[in-house]
């Protein structure tokens, strides 16, 4: 979903040339034919999509020139040098209005390093030959490959730079942003103060029934592929296996689980009959009541009241390039469409797309009939387990 990046400042690489007054010529014509940010945005978006169907990757490399663009004659060479870096099913444009400069070379046929490297040389040999030497060394390249090497989801937050169109959706929505925050640390103070005897009383349960710390905590991946802490009353043995839960993940995102795992013809998402969960276990999740602790986690901002589930990094790490679109545009929830509608009974595949369904049409007003539904999908107890 990401990518790998490489920034090079590139002063040993320039060599000064002037251009001639035809090649200044060819250059303003070229930056009148700029693709103008609002557009070069979108194709950006669209070519993820597209990568997502094909496997197919690409690159984003990014020109950064900050207040030197604001130079016509530099830019003018500038884009001059990239003009001769492309090729015809390449897109050049603004990423960032006079500042940062775009490059998308699309169907690289591989993400190797090695043809990204000569990519990369290929465009700073041609800018070497174009600018000054003494403004060279003023301009940044990046570069973001799409989708990110199969180690880059360790290391932490997707490569924001691949998903410019994700803040200026957060602009449009700013105001209902704010509302959904403070629905949030309302929604998640009032239920900590109300139900904070039944904390108590299950933190004293859990202590008593097996040994162990009363929460878990556990990594899951956040908004933007982020990293955080994960509360839950502990419902497990202490010190178990994972690799159970793992195996079964894996083979329920590839659509090989035994989703009749319960025997009573009713298909499961999650992993039922887990000999990990304990007696006490099996109730406080069947009611989820083990979900409570999330309210600290939606009031320090790392998940919100509604949203997608969190998932874990190796669930994470199985996901199709489109499953992890379910992660990108908003906060995790403790609660969501999925949950009120399909609950553990619907396919991995069609958890996602109501995932994805919801971060593309919530509102506020959504948001609270996802509430008020959640009490009848935990009182039923429906694919809790």
């Amino acid at each position: 979903m990401a990518s790998s990046i490489a920034v090079k400042n590139l002063p040993y690489l320039w060599k000064s040339k002037e251009l001639s007054s035809d090649a200044g010529a060819a250059s303003s014509a070229l930056i009148h034919g700029l693709i103008d940010e609002h557009h070069f945005v979108r194709m950006l978006r669209v070519e993820r999509k597209r990568t997502e169907r094909s496997g197919n990757p690409f690159m984003l490399m990014l020109v950064n020139g900050g207040e030197l663009f604001a130079s016509e004659e530099t830019l003018n060479q500038v884009v001059s040098a990239l003009a001769l870096s492309i090729r015809e099913t390449d897109s050049l444009g603004w990423y960032e209005t006079g500042s940062i400069l775009g490059i998308l070379f699309t169907e690289l046929g591989t993400a190797e390093i090695s043809v990204i490297e000569l990519i990369f040389d290929k465009v700073a040999s041609n800018l070497r030959e174009q600018i000054d030497a003494e403004l060279g060394g003023q301009i940044g390249l990046s570069y973001h490959i799409y989708p990110e090497p199969a180690d880059h989801h360790k290391k932490g937050a997707a490569d924001v730079r691949l998903y410019p169109d994700l803040p200026r959706i957060a602009a449009r929505k700013k105001r209902a942003l704010i509302a959904k925050r403070v629905l949030d640390v309302m929604g998640s103070l009032l239920g900590i103060l109300l139900l904070s005897p039944l904390f108590l009383a299950l933190a004293a349960i859990i202590k008593i029934t097996s040994s162990g710390p009363v929460l878990f905590q556990q990594k899951r991946i956040g908004q933007n592929g982020k990293p955080f802490t994960f509360l839950k009353f502990r419902s497990m043995y202490a010190n178990n296996n994972a690799q159970i839960h793992q195996e079964y993940v894996t083979k329920l995102i590839a659509g090989e689980a035994n989703l009749e795992q319960s025997g009573g013809g009713k298909p499961a998402f999650k992993l039922t009959n887990d000999p990990r969960v304990t007696p006490i276990g099996r109730f406080i999740r069947r009611t989820s009541l083990d979900e409570l602790p999330q309210f600290f986690n939606v009031l320090s901002g790392e998940m919100s009241l509604v949203g997608p589930r969190p998932p874990v990094p190796y669930e994470y790490e199985a996901y199709d390039l489109w499953h992890r679109n379910r992660m990108m545009e908003v906060k995790p929830g403790i609660t969501g469409l999925w949950q009120v509608t399909g609950r553990s009974r619907t396919t991995f595949d069609e958890m996602v797309r109501l995932d994805l369904q919801y971060a593309g049409s919530w509102s506020v007003l959504m948001d609270l009939r996802i509430l008020l539904q959640t009490p009848k999908a935990v009182i039923s107890g429906e694919g809790a387990y």
